[in-house]
Protein backbone atom coordinates (compact mmCIF):
# COMPACT_ATOMS: atom_id res chain seq x y z
CA UNK A 1 0.00 0.00 0.00
CA UNK A 2 1.19 3.31 -1.08
CA UNK A 3 2.46 5.46 1.84
CA UNK A 4 1.11 9.56 1.73
CA UNK A 5 4.63 11.01 1.06
CA UNK A 6 5.15 14.81 3.10
CA UNK A 7 5.89 17.39 0.28
CA UNK A 8 9.35 19.69 1.50
CA UNK A 9 7.67 22.31 0.03
CA UNK A 10 4.37 22.05 1.55
CA UNK A 11 2.95 24.62 4.10
CA UNK A 12 3.42 23.18 7.35
CA UNK A 13 -0.71 22.83 8.02
CA UNK A 14 -0.52 20.63 4.51
CA UNK A 15 2.44 18.43 5.99
CA UNK A 16 0.91 17.69 9.49
CA UNK A 17 -2.16 16.70 7.52
CA UNK A 18 -0.02 14.51 5.35
CA UNK A 19 1.58 12.74 8.31
CA UNK A 20 -1.67 12.22 10.44
CA UNK A 21 -3.39 10.65 7.80
CA UNK A 22 0.29 8.13 7.17
CA UNK A 23 0.07 7.70 11.14
CA UNK A 24 -4.55 6.60 10.88
CA UNK A 25 -2.88 4.18 8.07
CA UNK A 26 -0.44 2.55 10.49
CA UNK A 27 -3.07 2.18 13.00
CA UNK A 28 -5.18 0.56 11.06
CA UNK A 29 -2.90 -2.39 9.81
CA UNK A 30 -1.17 -2.52 13.64
CA UNK A 31 -3.81 -5.30 14.31
CA UNK A 32 -2.59 -7.88 11.80
CA UNK A 33 0.92 -6.85 12.43
CA UNK A 34 0.57 -7.66 16.60
CA UNK A 35 -1.83 -10.67 15.45
CA UNK A 36 0.94 -11.76 12.82
CA UNK A 37 3.56 -11.39 15.35
CA UNK A 38 1.83 -12.95 18.48
CA UNK A 39 0.69 -15.84 16.77
CA UNK A 40 3.15 -16.91 13.50
CA UNK A 41 6.25 -15.23 13.78
CA UNK A 42 7.05 -15.66 17.51
CA UNK A 43 5.81 -19.47 17.63
CA UNK A 44 7.50 -20.39 14.75
CA UNK A 45 11.13 -18.12 16.40
CA UNK A 46 10.56 -20.22 19.06
CA UNK A 47 10.14 -23.61 17.37
CA UNK A 48 13.18 -22.80 15.38
CA UNK A 49 15.49 -22.14 18.19
CA UNK A 50 13.72 -25.00 20.18
CA UNK A 51 14.77 -27.73 17.49
CA UNK A 52 18.76 -26.83 18.15
CA UNK A 53 18.68 -27.22 21.87
CA UNK A 54 18.90 -29.82 24.02
CA UNK A 55 17.11 -29.72 27.51
CA UNK A 56 19.66 -27.98 29.39
CA UNK A 57 19.54 -25.01 26.56
CA UNK A 58 22.48 -26.01 24.95
CA UNK A 59 23.28 -26.16 21.15
CA UNK A 60 22.97 -29.47 19.52
CA UNK A 61 22.35 -31.19 15.85
CA UNK A 62 20.94 -34.43 17.48
CA UNK A 63 17.36 -33.32 17.40
CA UNK A 64 17.74 -32.73 13.79
CA UNK A 65 19.81 -36.15 13.20
CA UNK A 66 16.62 -37.56 15.23
CA UNK A 67 14.20 -36.90 12.51
CA UNK A 68 15.40 -39.89 10.68
CA UNK A 69 14.62 -42.58 12.71
CA UNK A 70 12.50 -45.06 10.89
CA UNK A 71 9.38 -44.25 13.02
CA UNK A 72 9.51 -40.63 12.07
CA UNK A 73 10.37 -40.94 8.68
CA UNK A 74 7.63 -43.80 8.54
CA UNK A 75 5.17 -40.99 10.27
CA UNK A 76 5.88 -38.37 7.78
CA UNK A 77 5.14 -41.02 4.58
CA UNK A 78 1.73 -42.26 6.24
CA UNK A 79 0.67 -38.41 7.34
CA UNK A 80 1.76 -37.56 3.40
CA UNK A 81 0.00 -40.44 1.94
CA UNK A 82 -3.37 -39.55 4.20
CA UNK A 83 -2.84 -35.94 2.88
CA UNK A 84 -2.56 -36.36 -0.54
CA UNK A 85 -4.84 -38.99 -0.76
CA UNK A 86 -7.66 -36.56 1.08
CA UNK A 87 -6.62 -33.51 -0.97
CA UNK A 88 -6.82 -35.28 -4.33
CA UNK A 89 -10.17 -37.20 -3.81
CA UNK A 90 -11.77 -34.38 -2.31
CA UNK A 91 -10.53 -32.22 -4.92
CA UNK A 92 -12.17 -33.90 -7.72
CA UNK A 93 -15.53 -34.46 -5.90
CA UNK A 94 -15.69 -31.12 -4.65
CA UNK A 95 -14.84 -30.01 -8.51
CA UNK A 96 -18.02 -32.46 -9.10
CA UNK A 97 -20.25 -31.17 -7.00
CA UNK A 98 -19.29 -27.04 -7.55
CA UNK A 99 -19.61 -27.73 -11.08
CA UNK A 100 -23.05 -29.17 -10.78
CA UNK A 101 -24.61 -26.74 -9.11
CA UNK A 102 -22.77 -23.73 -10.99
CA UNK A 103 -23.01 -24.98 -14.72
CA UNK A 104 -25.03 -28.02 -14.51
CA UNK A 105 -28.37 -27.02 -14.66
CA UNK A 106 -29.46 -28.07 -11.07
CA UNK A 107 -32.92 -26.45 -9.72
CA UNK A 108 -32.06 -23.00 -8.19
CA UNK A 109 -32.73 -24.28 -4.43
CA UNK A 110 -29.79 -26.85 -4.67
CA UNK A 111 -26.83 -24.61 -4.59
CA UNK A 112 -28.10 -22.42 -1.54
CA UNK A 113 -28.49 -26.05 0.42
CA UNK A 114 -25.38 -26.92 -0.74
CA UNK A 115 -23.51 -23.83 0.27
CA UNK A 116 -25.11 -24.12 3.71
CA UNK A 117 -24.25 -27.27 4.05
CA UNK A 118 -20.62 -26.86 2.66
CA UNK A 119 -19.96 -23.72 5.25
CA UNK A 120 -21.27 -26.46 8.13
CA UNK A 121 -19.17 -29.42 7.00
CA UNK A 122 -16.06 -27.58 6.04
CA UNK A 123 -15.52 -26.79 10.03
CA UNK A 124 -16.76 -30.21 11.28
CA UNK A 125 -13.84 -31.47 12.45
CA UNK A 126 -11.79 -33.15 16.01
CA UNK A 127 -14.15 -35.13 18.39
CA UNK A 128 -17.69 -34.78 17.18
CA UNK A 129 -16.40 -35.98 13.84
CA UNK A 130 -14.66 -38.87 14.89
CA UNK A 131 -17.92 -39.69 16.79
CA UNK A 132 -19.49 -39.12 14.30
CA UNK A 133 -18.30 -41.60 11.72
CA UNK A 134 -17.70 -44.32 14.62
CA UNK A 135 -21.75 -44.06 15.41
CA UNK A 136 -22.20 -44.69 11.48
CA UNK A 137 -19.31 -46.72 10.07
CA UNK A 138 -17.82 -48.07 13.17
CA UNK A 139 -18.38 -52.03 13.66
CA UNK A 140 -21.02 -51.73 15.35
CA UNK A 141 -22.28 -48.31 13.90
CA UNK A 142 -25.74 -47.76 12.36
CA UNK A 143 -24.63 -48.25 8.79
CA UNK A 144 -22.78 -51.26 9.88
CA UNK A 145 -25.25 -52.77 11.73
CA UNK A 146 -28.20 -51.60 8.50
CA UNK A 147 -25.83 -52.84 5.74
CA UNK A 148 -25.40 -56.37 8.21
CA UNK A 149 -28.63 -57.34 9.27
CA UNK A 150 -30.62 -56.14 6.05
CA UNK A 151 -28.77 -56.64 2.94
CA UNK A 152 -26.46 -59.41 4.27
CA UNK A 153 -22.89 -57.18 3.58
CA UNK A 154 -20.17 -56.62 6.34
CA UNK A 155 -17.85 -53.99 5.11
CA UNK A 156 -15.16 -55.00 7.96
CA UNK A 157 -15.63 -58.65 5.98
CA UNK A 158 -13.78 -56.87 2.46
CA UNK A 159 -11.15 -55.81 5.25
CA UNK A 160 -12.27 -52.03 5.58
CA UNK A 161 -11.31 -50.69 8.78
CA UNK A 162 -12.30 -47.05 10.01
CA UNK A 163 -9.43 -47.19 12.44
CA UNK A 164 -6.55 -47.16 9.35
CA UNK A 165 -5.37 -45.47 6.52
CA UNK A 166 -8.01 -45.39 4.29
CA UNK A 167 -10.52 -44.36 7.56
CA UNK A 168 -8.93 -41.73 8.33
CA UNK A 169 -8.99 -40.54 4.67
CA UNK A 170 -12.55 -41.28 4.15
CA UNK A 171 -13.36 -39.17 7.70
CA UNK A 172 -11.26 -35.74 6.21
CA UNK A 173 -13.65 -36.16 3.00
CA UNK A 174 -15.87 -34.99 4.94
CA UNK A 175 -14.76 -31.52 5.51
CA UNK A 176 -12.21 -31.83 2.55
CA UNK A 177 -15.20 -31.79 -0.26
CA UNK A 178 -16.83 -29.01 1.01
CA UNK A 179 -13.84 -26.50 1.37
CA UNK A 180 -13.27 -27.17 -2.31
CA UNK A 181 -16.69 -26.84 -2.72
CA UNK A 182 -17.05 -23.23 -1.34
CA UNK A 183 -13.41 -22.05 -3.01
CA UNK A 184 -14.33 -23.48 -6.05
CA UNK A 185 -17.57 -21.77 -6.20
CA UNK A 186 -16.55 -18.52 -7.51
CA UNK A 187 -13.98 -19.24 -9.41
CA UNK A 188 -16.85 -21.13 -11.94
CA UNK A 189 -18.84 -18.14 -11.35
CA UNK A 190 -16.04 -15.79 -12.76
CA UNK A 191 -16.21 -18.23 -16.03
CA UNK A 192 -18.30 -15.55 -18.67
CA UNK A 193 -21.06 -17.13 -20.67
CA UNK A 194 -19.54 -14.91 -23.47
CA UNK A 195 -15.95 -17.00 -23.60
CA UNK A 196 -18.35 -20.53 -24.44
CA UNK A 197 -19.78 -18.64 -27.13
CA UNK A 198 -16.69 -17.32 -29.02
CA UNK A 199 -15.39 -21.26 -28.59
CA UNK A 200 -18.40 -22.51 -30.11
CA UNK A 201 -18.74 -20.10 -33.16
CA UNK A 202 -15.37 -20.77 -33.87
CA UNK A 203 -15.74 -24.51 -34.28
CA UNK A 204 -14.64 -25.42 -30.88
CA UNK A 205 -16.21 -28.60 -29.13
CA UNK A 206 -16.99 -28.90 -25.23
CA UNK A 207 -13.50 -30.69 -24.64
CA UNK A 208 -12.08 -28.21 -26.65
CA UNK A 209 -13.08 -25.24 -24.57
CA UNK A 210 -12.55 -26.85 -21.20
CA UNK A 211 -8.90 -27.65 -22.39
CA UNK A 212 -7.86 -24.57 -24.04
CA UNK A 213 -9.93 -21.76 -22.03
CA UNK A 214 -12.48 -22.92 -19.01
CA UNK A 215 -9.38 -25.39 -17.43
CA UNK A 216 -6.35 -23.08 -17.59
CA UNK A 217 -8.17 -19.97 -15.73
CA UNK A 218 -9.76 -22.16 -13.28
CA UNK A 219 -6.28 -23.88 -12.59
CA UNK A 220 -4.49 -21.67 -10.42
CA UNK A 221 -7.90 -21.92 -7.72
CA UNK A 222 -7.84 -25.91 -8.44
CA UNK A 223 -4.50 -25.77 -7.72
CA UNK A 224 -4.14 -23.39 -4.66
CA UNK A 225 -7.31 -25.24 -3.23
CA UNK A 226 -5.84 -28.73 -3.25
CA UNK A 227 -2.66 -27.60 -1.71
CA UNK A 228 -4.84 -26.07 1.12
CA UNK A 229 -6.39 -29.32 1.39
CA UNK A 230 -3.40 -31.29 1.43
CA UNK A 231 -2.21 -28.64 4.24
CA UNK A 232 -5.45 -28.69 6.29
CA UNK A 233 -5.41 -32.59 6.32
CA UNK A 234 -1.62 -32.64 7.16
CA UNK A 235 -1.82 -30.75 10.33
CA UNK A 236 -5.02 -32.21 11.63
CA UNK A 237 -4.73 -34.21 15.24
CA UNK A 238 -7.90 -33.94 16.88
CA UNK A 239 -9.82 -35.57 14.52
CA UNK A 240 -7.17 -38.42 13.91
CA UNK A 241 -6.28 -38.72 17.85
CA UNK A 242 -9.85 -39.57 18.63
CA UNK A 243 -10.56 -41.93 15.74
CA UNK A 244 -7.45 -43.77 15.88
CA UNK A 245 -5.58 -43.37 18.85
CA UNK A 246 -2.07 -44.79 18.12
CA UNK A 247 -2.62 -47.40 15.73
CA UNK A 248 -2.60 -44.92 13.14
CA UNK A 249 1.01 -43.35 13.52
CA UNK A 250 0.90 -39.90 11.72
CA UNK A 251 3.20 -36.97 12.32
CA UNK A 252 0.76 -34.82 14.39
CA UNK A 253 0.29 -37.76 16.44
CA UNK A 254 3.95 -37.99 17.22
CA UNK A 255 4.05 -34.31 17.50
CA UNK A 256 1.24 -34.20 20.10
CA UNK A 257 3.25 -37.37 22.54
CA UNK A 258 7.05 -35.70 21.97
CA UNK A 259 5.87 -32.21 23.36
CA UNK A 260 2.60 -33.05 25.75
CA UNK A 261 4.12 -36.05 27.05
CA UNK A 262 4.60 -39.44 27.15
CA UNK A 263 7.54 -41.61 28.13
CA UNK A 264 8.82 -41.06 24.64
CA UNK A 265 8.54 -37.22 26.19
CA UNK A 266 11.37 -35.07 24.05
CA UNK A 267 9.48 -32.14 23.64
CA UNK A 268 13.16 -30.30 21.70
CA UNK A 269 12.52 -33.05 19.43
CA UNK A 270 8.60 -32.78 19.21
CA UNK A 271 10.00 -28.78 18.12
CA UNK A 272 12.34 -30.38 15.72
CA UNK A 273 9.69 -32.20 14.24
Amino acid sequence: MSQPQTNPAAPPGVARLQFMQAAWAWVGVAPFLIFALMFLILPTLYLVVGGFQDPDGNFTLQNIVDLFQPSIMSAYWISIKVSGASAIVGALIGFGLAYAVVLGGLPAWIRPTLMTFSGVASNFAGLPLAFAFLATLGRTGLVTVILVKFFGFNIYATGFNLLSFWGLTLTYLYFQIPLMVLILTPALDGLKREWREASEILGASAFQYWVHVAFPILWPSVLGCTLLLFANAFGAIATAYALTGSSLNIITILLYAQIRGDVLHNPNLGYAL
